[in-house]
């Protein structure tokens, strides 16, 4: 059963889950960009796991990944969005459903991926929440059984997409991006600081993920209140 929810909530998550809810209003069309330029930034390899994450708590990262799995959705991709932020976990509220399992039970073999997996609002998409918080998320992100993971995830979806703490904060999402085939930087405009936002790149870059580019988060532009923009390296 899904978690009871405020009005304030709702209005939240409205605004957080705008592709869905305002598919062809301008932020929209910016995470289709955003989309459009991944694709093209892996011309000689598939792209079927990205990570997303950022500098520093607060950037936008949650919302930036919950918005590209619905457009990849969205195009006909089967999605599935997995919250690997073990640390605060948030894909679950985002999309009003429980947590009572996840991630973590298909990692420590309790669940199939199918069984832990629920469908969203959002055709072809769907959520796999963190589960409940196991005390070494680090450990677990690097070992052989999110590779495993992985390998049973490719069988049934075609991209995956993981939400991941901050680099800066915990190691959890260096470790995870070595088993991804590319990264996107979340950066929140006039938050994070090019220092941190150079750790960043710079941790990210030292993973044999690819970093795919950076997304500038919380922009004010003339026309719309809030625009996202990619940037390639």
């Amino acid at each position: 059963m899904a978690p009871k929810k405020s009005k304030k909530d709702v209005l939240n998550n409205k605004r957080k889950l705008i592709t869905k809810n305002e598919p062809k209003s301008p932020v929209s069309e910016q995470y289709k960009t955003i989309r459009t330029n991944i694709q093209f930034s892996a011309v000689d390899q598939e792209m079927r796991s990205i990570m997303v994450t950022s500098a520093g708590p607060g950037d936008g990262k949650s919302t930036t990944v919950a918005n590209l799995a619905v457009v990849f959705a969205q195009q006909g991709n089967k999605v599935l969005l997995v919250d690997a932020d073990l640390r605060k976990p948030t894909v679950h509220y985002t999309f009003g459903v429980t947590n009572v399992r996840g991630l973590t039970n298909v990692l420590s073999n309790q669940l199939e991926i199918e069984d832990a997996a629920v469908s969203t609002e959002v055709d072809d998409l769907f959520i796999l929440t963190s589960g409940p918080i196991p005390p070494n998320p680090a450990e677990l992100m690097g070992s052989r059984l999110m590779k495993n993971f992985l390998e049973k995830a490719y069988e049934q979806f075609d991209i995956v997409l993981f939400d991941t703490p901050p680099v800066l904060v915990v190691t959890d999402g260096q470790v995870l991006s070595n088993h991804c085939d590319g990264t996107v930087l979340v950066v929140s405009s006039g938050r994070t600081e090019m220092e941190a936002a150079g750790k960043a790149k710079d941790i990210l870059e030292n993973t044999k993920s690819k970093l795919l580019g950076v997304v500038l988060n919380n922009k004010k532009a003339k026309d719309t209140s809030y625009y996202y923009y990619y940037a390639t390296k």
